[in-house]
């Protein structure tokens, strides 16, 4: 077996403009205070990274990873959740989108399509300079608006949608591929590829690529009343990547799933900080233990309630628990004895035959 490698931690939700957040030297010096070995670095925060700069400049890379080295870090993976979004936009989400791409493109969704596809090459190229494997990105979407079939969805759009999204994600996967590179969906609501039967829809379109793979986050299936533990069981193969982050679905005589328009802290489903939710750690562990996933246990810290800061140090602890070091013997070794074929075929009164 193998062994899960962490505590990392996703940096999205803690950059910011004042120390020790606004800065990749200050921010990276937090973290491994705190005993994190990792981080996943957002690919669009130019206070932290800059994406082209890592595509073309191999001293630069260099810069990144001395700098981490500095606090006992490594870079675990880049991601371009942001840019991946833009891949594949519906019309109605235009005007909200546009705040994940520079304000030139606001308004000019074409134009805003193509630099979000340019960012993923780079992302590829970049990811390649590191000598990284994995990448984590959304797969955007075209068909959101229409997850529930009220009014019924017309005769093959469904199939129209997803040949689009494969259309525009074949290219880039073959760039990673290229890279050596995994492409890690976070299968997420709000984009195409959300459960496991999208992404089967997904993959089939690609022709089975073999670098369109899976960034597992169990907080999304409970809120989607998901079984996450078969979920490894069925697309262990597949599950490239690994964010920690904790939900609980607790429904009521008034909403269920859908939340009924209510803020986070009023949701049935919402995220909570690892330890304080309903997700099965221990089980998780267990099963990518099992299956041999040797990458990054990352925390993507988000809860509606507690202190990012408490979150991060309470989660290092927490992924630093649950990590399985993995046994070189059988339990039941002191039980054993010494064998070879001829006293196995005597075990058996086959004899010398």
């Amino acid at each position: 077996m193998k062994m899960i490698k962490g505590p990392a931690l996703f940096l999205a939700q803690f950059a910011g403009d004042e120390p020790p957040f606004n800065s990749l030297e200050n921010i990276a010096k937090w973290a491994g205070s705190l005993g994190f070995k990792g981080i996943q670095m957002p690919s669009w925060d130019k206070r932290l990274f800059d994406l082209e700069r890592a595509a073309n400049d191999l001293d630069y890379c260099k810069e990144v990873t001395d700098t981490l080295a500095k606090y006992g870090l490594e870079l675990t993976e880049l991601s371009t959740h942001l840019q991946g979004q833009l891949v594949a936009v519906h019309p109605v989400y235009d005007e909200m989108f546009d705040i994940f791409a520079p304000d030139h493109l606001h308004g000019k969704p074409d134009e805003r399509q193509q630099w979000a596809v340019e960012q993923m090459y780079l992302a590829a190229k970049a990811s390649k300079n590191f000598g990284l494997t994995a990448h984590a990105t959304f797969s955007g979407a075209l068909l959101w608006p229409f997850v529930y079939p009220w009014p019924q969805r017309p005769q093959g759009l469904v199939e129209t949608g997803f040949a689009e999204l494969a259309k525009r994600w074949k290219p880039i996967l073959d760039a990673f591929d290229e890279a050596g590179v995994d492409v890690c969906y976070e299968l997420h609501p709000g984009e195409d590829l959300h459960d496991g039967v999208t992404f089967e829809r997904f993959l089939k379109e690609v022709d089975n690529h073999p670098r369109a793979n899976i960034l597992y986050d169990p907080s999304h299936f409970i809120l989607q009343q998901l079984d996450y533990l078969a979920f490894i069981d069925r697309y262990h193969e597949r599950i490239k990547m690994f964010h920690v982050k904790d939900a609980e679905f607790n429904p009521t005589a008034q909403q269920g799933v859908y939340g009924g328009y209510e803020g986070w802290v009023e949701r049935a489903g919402r995220f909570r900080s690892l330890g304080d939710g309903q997700v099965d750690f221990k089980g998780i562990f267990s099963k990518l233990t099992q299956y041999d996933y040797d990458g990054w246990a990352v925390i993507e810290w988000e809860c509606c309630m507690k202190h990012p800061e408490a979150g991060a140090e309470e989660g290092s602890r927490f992924v630093s628990e649950h990590i399985i070091r993995i046994t070189e013997k059988a339990f039941d070794d002191f039980a054993g004895g010494e064998a070879d074929e001829a006293s196995n075929r005597r075990i058996l009164g086959l004899g010398g035959k």
